[in-house]
């Protein structure tokens, strides 16, 4: 029982050490994501600026695998240069040894200030920066408390024979304890918590120093996987700063490898000794790694474009832009990069409006085949919208961001409709006065043209509501729906007149020019949709006004009025 309890104390140390590295991540990436993001994408300038960015941003993050997701954001869209985005992550590896180093310090007393600071911050608000802040301190304290259950729990360990029994084989396969270590820290995702751990380890005697030194090693190697792993099926233009950070570091290996009997030597002539050994060569590994290939950088880059050239396909339209996964751990970047893949849907969208109504004046069949593939591209993008999306509920969000991940969602899901209704209904609707050779009449084709472009200009008009979150354009936004909804009665009586002159075209056309009109007032309603959730934020618009209006409305369209279909 007693070796029972100290592999669970030792294994909840490690636990509990992985889950507050993440929740200092994460802490940090909500409450400073944005800002973050700005600087490293300011900061990429020259091969030196990138370096130091990629330095200050980990040693925030806590994490050179959050920076590396962000660098394979930037590289996938062009936004940073391939030398940049390699000297970023030769800077993310060296800004994780300054996290480690801050930690592996005798910081113990700090531990429960960071607990009881950052549970009054969380517990003071529901949302917001505070609430972030107080994250980030709680895993800060639950980080050092973590080093110290498992320096704790370690201490037994030196004289276990058992143990000692396990560790030998890896203290005479330094290869072997290199690799054991990379797969460790590329399934736990944090280089800086296994080396903290071996900090742990080493200082209670546990492991020897060359074990340990070989360990940082192999969790040098397993950090570098965990970006190039995590960025799976992007293009190859994303990957390659991830591919080069592995490239350099398992160069940096093979080197330091068989030099490691020497390392301690080396590092006492430096003055880098005692149980913090492990973070210092971790620390020196990484900038000698800099140091070697900061001037190679084109080398290395050549290298990555050799092992992942580009593809030769041209750029499929159906697949989204800007929904950038890199972003997720900081939902209001992820719901700006959501919004803009919803507008250029919004885009597709409006093409596709506009060329329905081309359809119906000219009769181009093609041109309602190439409306009806539209709308298969609009179906994959909300596709994609709804799956980002769904991965970002996953995220804590506060009450803002979760408003408006409720707006991006409705209003994806609302030009999706409007889609529908154009391929499958406004189409089918060509497709039959194609077929049967009917022409509506001149005045007829003017009042379907008019009442397509109020409608085309309400669906520019709902994308700036939705994009803006403005009231004043929403108020206008819901009048021109009233005002609609006149200009449809106006529109039929006009046609009922035409019926009764015996006009031809109006007789063959009848029921097509009615569901068109139809069709054109249902698509306008989707896009007012937009302006409710404003309104009601503001005030002005309540579920009994909303009722009473619609039922003066619908007083104006009663039977009395003509609106109703002739027998």
């Amino acid at each position: 029982m007693g070796a029972t309890a100290l592999l669970l104390d030792l294994a909840a140390g490690i636990a509990l050490l992985l889950w507050g590295v993440r929740m200092v991540r994460t802490g940090m990436t909500r409450a400073f994501g944005a800002r973050l993001r700005r600087l490293l994408g300011s900061a990429t300038r020259n091969r030196f600026s990138a370096f130091a960015a990629g330095i200050g941003v980990t040693a925030l993050l806590q994490s050179a695998t959050a920076t590396g997701l962000l660098v394979a954001s930037f590289a996938g869209r062009r936004l940073i240069g391939p030398a940049a985005a390699l000297a970023v992550m030769l800077g993310a590896d060296v800004g994780t040894t300054l996290a480690a180093q801050l930690l592996s310090l005798d910081l113990h007393w700090m531990g429960p200030l960071a607990l009881i600071i950052g549970v009054a911050l969380f517990l003071s608000t529901e949302s917001g920066n505070r609430r972030h802040v107080g994250r980030l301190l709680i895993g800060f304290g639950l980080l050092l408390l973590a080093l110290r259950l498992i320096v704790s729990a370690s201490e037994p360990l030196r004289n276990a024979s058992a143990f000692a029994t396990v560790m030998a084989p890896l203290a005479q396969e330094p290869l072997l304890a290199v690799a054991l270590a990379a797969l460790i820290t590329w399934a736990a995702h944090s280089s800086l918590a296994i080396v903290l751990m071996l900090v742990g380890l080493a200082s209670a005697g546990a492991i020897s120093v060359p074990l340990a030194l070989a360990l940082v090693l192999g969790a040098n190697i397993g950090g570098a996987v965990a970006p190039f792993a995590a960025t799976a099926g992007q293009a190859p233009a994303a990957r390659r700063a991830a591919l080069g950070n592995l490239v350099m570091r398992a160069v940096g290996v093979v080197i330091a490898l068989p030099l490691l009997s020497f390392m301690p030597q080396w590092l006492g002539l430096l003055g880098l000794e005692g149980p913090r050994l492990a973070v210092h060569f971790h620390t020196a590994f990484n900038l000698a790694l800099a140091l070697l290939f900061l001037p190679l950088l084109a080398l290395v880059e050549q290298i990555c474009r050799r092992l992942l050239p580009d593809a030769p396909t041209a750029e499929d339209s159906t697949k989204p832009r800007y929904l950038d996964s890199g972003a997720l751990d900081t939902p209001t970047v992820a719901l700006a990069a959501a919004a803009r893949e919803t507008l250029r849907m919004s885009d597709t969208v409006s093409r596709m409006l506009d060329d329905a109504i081309t359809v119906f004046k000219t009769d181009d069949a093609r041109l309602a085949k190439a409306v009806e593939q539209a709308d298969d591209q609009v179906d994959k993008l909300h596709e994609a919208i709804k799956l980002y999306l769904t991965k970002l509920s996953n995220h804590e969000m506060d009450a803002e961001e979760s408003r408006r991940y409720v707006d991006v969602l409705t209003f994806t899901t609302n030009l999706e409709h409007i889609g529908d209704i154009i391929d499958k209904n406004l189409m089918e609707l060509a497709a039959k006065k194609i077929k049967h050779r009917l022409h509506f009449s001149s005045e007829g084709m003017t009042e379907l043209a008019e009442f397509h472009a109020r409608v085309a200009s309400n669906l520019q008009m709902a994308c700036n509501v939705f994009m803006a979150s403005d009231a004043k354009l929403a108020r206008q936004l819901l009048q021109e729906k009233a005002s609609l909804r006149e200009a449809e009665r106006m529109a039929a009586e006009n046609h009922y007149r035409r019926l009764a002159a015996g006009r031809a075209e109006s007789i063959e056309t009848s029921a097509i020019h009615l569901d068109v009109i139809r069709d054109l007032k249902r698509i306008n309603s989707h896009l007012t949709a937009v302006v409710y959730p404003i309104l009601e934020q503001t005030g002005e618009l309540t579920a009994t006004r909303l009722r009473a209006h619609e039922k003066q409305a619908s007083e104006k369209t009663a039977p009395n009025g003509g609106h109703a279909k002739p027998a």
